[in-house]
């Protein structure tokens, strides 16, 4: 048996990716996109008709508002090929605005069921900032589902779960680059493989912190450098994983054991973080990795964003 459908056994498996006619290959549960994951999505020959219509159906509205659209379009076509969730993104320049991000995220739903899809298919992704977390707690007693991106640390996820969050993509790609840019010429890559990985760390012990406490919020590891970081994560709820990831896991034979469980998790001392709004901001502040990657995260899916308005523009 490949090594996907192994996984599988294991992990909900999640398609990482705005290209939805990749997607039908590997059968994915669920699908998450990004705005830099639709702005190179738009601009493939495949998806210019979808952005042209998109655009001439709607061309006497805002920008903003066309890519709305935009984003509800692209999750209507995901959802005929998931049977589960599709994850669309809030406007990352509302990272920090927490009333800018529900109404943002209640028309991002609203859209949605005028299209006639459920909104427990949908969840709306947010930045994991505190104003970002505010607003997911806000957002899920309102029965909307969050999807709290940019997660770079266990201050973070135990916020993000006292919210009540839906789930959370806690980045193990971006956290492994940072340790290896940090480390220069003293990297060893054989010495932080696998469970040493820093970013496969990080996932695990979010993990069994959430399985520990017996938090409901569901975690999945995202930002994927290698099927190494995806197989060392087995066990996972979920792992969102890109087309190509996918595509070697699909053509590699092999067994997949479970490497996080919950049980192992529940028996652990684990000690309880504080995620007052003082003791939230002093912990990430005082980790420089998921300071930086916070900040440099929001900056990239927020200039993507400004991309794809200019890129709407030109096409009207």
């Amino acid at each position: 048996m490949n090594q996907l459908d192994q996984l599988k056994r294991h992990t909900i498996v999640v398609a990482d990716t705005g290209d939805f006619q990749a997607m039908d290959a590997y059968k994915p549960q669920d699908a998450t996109t990004n705005p830099s994951l639709i702005l190179g999505a738009v601009q493939k020959d495949a998806y210019r008709p979808l952005l042209t219509r998109v655009v001439s159906e709607h061309r006497v509205e805002s920008t903003a508002e066309i890519i709305d659209r935009l984003l509800i379009a692209f999750g209507r076509e995901i959802l005929d090929i998931v049977p589960g969730r599709v994850s669309t993104e809030v406007d990352a320049r509302l990272s920090f605005d927490t009333a800018g991000t529900v109404a943002r995220a209640r028309k991002l739903i609203a859209m949605y069921e005028a299209q006639g899809i459920e909104r427990d298919r949908v969840l709306i992704k947010i930045a994991s900032t505190w104003e970002g977390i505010r607003a997911a707690e806000i957002l899920e007693r309102d029965g909307i589902r969050c999807n709290m991106t940019l997660l770079f640390s266990l201050v973070q996820a135990a916020a993000c779960a006292e919210a009540g969050a839906r789930l959370i993509s806690p980045f193990v790609g971006r956290i492994y680059d940072w340790y290896k840019k940090s480390a220069g010429a003293s990297w060893v890559e054989a010495d932080n493989a696998g469970d040493n990985d820093p970013g496969v760390r990080s996932v695990a012990a979010i993990y069994r912190y959430y399985k520990h406490f017996g938090h409901d919020t569901e975690v999945m590891g995202a930002s994927f450098r290698s099927t190494g970081q995806i197989l060392a994560l087995a066990g996972c709820d979920l792992l969102t994983i890109s087309p190509a990831l996918l595509e070697q896991l699909r053509t590699t034979e092999g067994e997949v054991p479970r490497r996080l469980d919950a049980k192992d998790a529940r028996a652990a001392s684990i000690d309880r973080v504080n995620t007052d709004e003082p003791s939230f901001r002093f912990a990430l502040n005082d980790d420089a990795m998921a300071t930086e990657k916070l900040a440099e995260g929001i900056r990239a899916f927020a200039a993507d964003a400004i991309k794809l308005e200019a890129l709407i523009d030109a096409a009207r």
